[in-house]
């Protein structure tokens, strides 16, 4: 977008500036508008669960924003002269299971002939302009909590290599599948000032994009953040994806690294991530109270992380 000049709108509430995981425009003094889009070629070989995944990462965003589902639209790129058009019927099945389960509808979609195999959604929602949650609101005193465990990306490299065992595969799949919604509901009724859903650029890569967005430093702990357990057996094995290489480029600036760190759980850190978990900056003081809130509703991997520490042009401290 370098050079294009975009259009402003005092009722787009959120749009490309701090680089949110969904665009907000405002319809009503009650309602706005969440749109979002995402897409992807497949990271399993099922075909119904590759539509499971793609759907729910692309309804994740809605829930970062603090939103609900209304509609989505399919969009499908796929080589019909060369995979079996039940795999297509699959993808889609499991796309609309997970839309259904979000409580939103199916309303069409697009799809082109193509010799790459891809899915995804075009997802909009609504909610109220004045709840909108973005990652530009952290405050110094706020504790961070994570949803969901990491180390997805790094499990599904050694699916591709045919090194990871059916527990590790069935673990990691049972995250990337796992809807939001149930960590969105929560966070009515709490002092929660930024959320950001973790996806490609790894925790480290949208932690620091809230610190920058929200003029902060953040103070992660490493000891703290929840792992899939295979994940660092299989990076110590050198199963990490050339993405986590890049991720912890763009962070190196501006990442302070406590020297007890170990290499392997950095590249955990900055591990690219599909439908992970939500980074959420609570008020210290309630942050417990969360907590508990998310694990009653069955999002059993979450934990505070770290804090919100101080002013700045954003940064992030990683203690062990």
């Amino acid at each position: 977008m370098a050079g294009l000049t975009v259009r402003s709108d005092p009722n787009l509430l959120v749009g490309m500036e701090t680089a949110d995981d969904a665009g907000v425009y405002r319809l009503t003094d009650e309602i706005a508008l969440i749109q979002t889009l995402d897409f992807f070629t497949p990271i399993v070989n099922d075909p119904y669960t590759f539509g499971q995944i793609a759907a729910a990462n692309s309804l994740s965003d809605v829930y970062a924003m603090g939103g609900r589902p209304l509609t989505a639209m399919n969009i499908v790129c796929y080589p019909i002269k060369t995979v079996p058009q039940e795999a297509l019927k699959a993808i889609l099945a499991g796309g609309l299971d997970k839309i259904h389960e979000a409580g939103a509808l199916l309303v069409g979609g697009h799809s082109v002939d193509d010799t790459e195999l891809k899915y995804g959604l075009s997802v909009t929602g609504v909610v109220h302009p004045q709840r909108v949650l973005t990652n530009a609101g952290a405050r110094v005193g706020d504790r961070l909590i994570l949803t969901k465990p990491l180390g997805t990306g790094i499990i599904a490299t050694a699916m591709k290599g045919r090194a990871a065992t059916a527990q590790a595969e069935a673990q990691a799949v049972a995250v990337m599948t796992a809807l939001n919604r149930p960590a969105a509901e929560c966070l009515t009724g709490f002092p929660v000032h930024a959320v950001t859903d973790i996806t490609g650029f790894g925790l480290l890569g949208h932690a620091l994009e809230l610190a920058s967005a929200s003029q902060v430093v953040l103070t992660l702990s490493a000891s703290r953040v929840p792992l899939l357990a295979a994940a660092k057996e299989y990076a110590a094995l050198g199963l990490v994806p050339a993405g986590t290489f890049a991720n912890r480029s763009f962070c190196d600036k501006s990442l302070e690294i406590d020297p007890g760190v170990d290499l392997i759980t950095l590249d955990l850190l900055a591990d690219a991530q599909t439908n992970g978990g939500l980074l959420i900056a609570v008020a210290g003081d309630q942050a417990d109270k969360l907590l508990a809130c998310l694990h009653h509703r069955g999002v059993a991997a979450a934990a505070v992380i770290g804090e919100v520490t101080a002013p700045g042009t954003g940064a992030i401290v990683l203690k062990k």
